[in-house]
Formats: C-alpha cells, sequence, structure tokens
C-alpha cells in the first residue's frame, strides 16, 4: 500500500514534514486511572505554560494556522486538532476520556503541541494521499452513517475516494475511528522542518513507545519530506 502528498502541497508548504507509524497487532483496552491521570498530567502543564489568549500566537500552533492558510483553509473555521484540544483545555475543561490508545495520544499531542491522527486500519483498503479533493470524493461525518460528497478543491486525507479527515487537520471520519478492537493503526503526525521538527520526532518516539511497551505491539516508522514524498507499507 502507498501513502503519498501531493506535489501541490509541498509547493505550497514546502517546510511540512508527515510522521508515520505503522502500529501491528496493538492490545487497546479501557482507559485506566492511570492513564486518566497522565492525561489529566499533561493538561495541567498545558495549562500552566500557556494562556488561552496567547494559544494562537504560542510558536507551535502559529506553524499550523500559518500552513493553514498557505492552503488556503480559514484556521478559525477549521481549527486544526491540536489547536482544538489545547482551547478546550485552556478554557477550563477535561478532554474527553475514550479508550487508553486515543487518551494517550491526545496526551502526547499537547505535551508536544502536535497534529496527532490515529486511523484503524481495518477502513483502509486503498492507497492513502494529502491532495486536493477531486469530484467523486466522499466522507462519513463522525457518529453517522451515510457518506456525503465532498467538493472538489479542499486539502484532504484521503483512501481512495473515501475522506478520511476534512479540511486536512480538522475532522477525522468515522471511518478508521479507533475503538477498543482496533489492534492495526495508521497513525499520522504533521510538522515542520526547523524548529518545529525536534517536537515531531519527540511525538513519534513516545508513539513508538507507545505501540511497544503500553499496547504490546509491533510498528515501523517512516518520515515524508518534499525530497521523498511517498513510501510503500
Amino acid at each position: 500500500m502507498k501513502y503519498e502528498i501531493s506535489d501541490w502541497i509541498f509547493d505550497k508548504i514546502p517546510n511540512v514534514c508527515f510522521g508515520v507509524i505503522i502500529g501491528k497487532n496493538l492490545k487497546n483496552s479501557e482507559t485506566s486511572q492511570e492513564d486518566s491521570d497522565h492525561l489529566a498530567a499533561m493538561e495541567d502543564v498545558l495549562r500552566q505554560r500557556i494562556a488561552v489568549e496567547d494559544l494562537k500566537t504560542t510558536p507551535e500552533i502559529a506553524v499550523y494556522r500559518d500552513a493553514l492558510k498557505l492552503v488556503e483553509i480559514n484556521p478559525n473555521k477549521y481549527t486544526n486538532s491540536v489547536e482544538a484540544m489545547s482551547k478546550r483545555v485552556l478554557k477550563g475543561n477535561s478532554l474527553t476520556r475514550i479508550n487508553a490508545l486515543v487518551d494517550l495520544c491526545n496526551a502526547i499531542a499537547l505535551e508536544e503541541g502536535i497534529s496527532l491522527g490515529a486511523h484503524d486500519m481495518k477502513d483502509i483498503d486503498d492507497d492513502l494521499s494529502v491532495r486536493l479533493s477531486i469530484d467523486g470524493d466522499i466522507y462519513r461525518p463522525f457518529g453517522k452513517e451515510e457518506f456525503e460528497d465532498v467538493p472538489a478543491g479542499e486539502v484532504v486525507f484521503t483512501c481512495g475516494n473515501k475522506v478520511q479527515t476534512r479540511q486536512w487537520l480538522w475532522r477525522q471520519s468515522e471511518l478508521g475511528k479507533i475503538t477498543l478492537e482496533s489492534s492495526d493503526i495508521f497513525f499520522q503526525l504533521v510538522g515542520f522542518s526547523g524548529e518545529h521538527f525536534d517536537r515531531l520526532t519527540k511525538a513519534m518516539k513516545q508513539v513508538e513507545n507507545l505501540v511497544s511497551e503500553r499496547f504490546d505491539g509491533e510498528f515501523k516508522s517512516f518520515i515524508v519530506t518534499k525530497d521523498n514524498p511517498s513510501i510503500e507499507f
């Protein structure tokens, strides 16, 4: 199977980097008290580090907002996932506990200020790409049974013509949702060369450790850049 970033993305954002981790045979579980406490600790660290009114200009958040603007996505209307989570936490709320894998990935995202998505590979049956949508692309909203058409010209993460994430870093599909039965997982992290790259590599290392140590699985990792725009897995 192939994962590829379109040339158009790199033309618009030459410094964007994609971290891909293929996790196999994970043993997901309900969120333990230890898992929940760890996520709560990362929420507290974020509250101590950033004021809600400064979130948009915090460097690790601003870099995503700037990237979205470069591909003509309004970052206020289609807020990227790590900013949306951070805003909720900084307003005094805790993230909803879902299951151990999702919650611990959210903890990593908050700690490193990184966009991190996890997708159940049971719903991945075609090549994956980050590209502009085309006529015929479809999307199944979270919690819904029916697919809807996606207009052409939108930046999407897609499996064949089934969109996994709309507006690039905004909203994941019901397809690929992580459940207690999920065992083979496609992790996609988005970062940038330069100062932000260290956050990407640290987050990838943490995900790798989760896969092998917390969930007793195996993994392979890849970095996709302008100079290496596709991988086979």
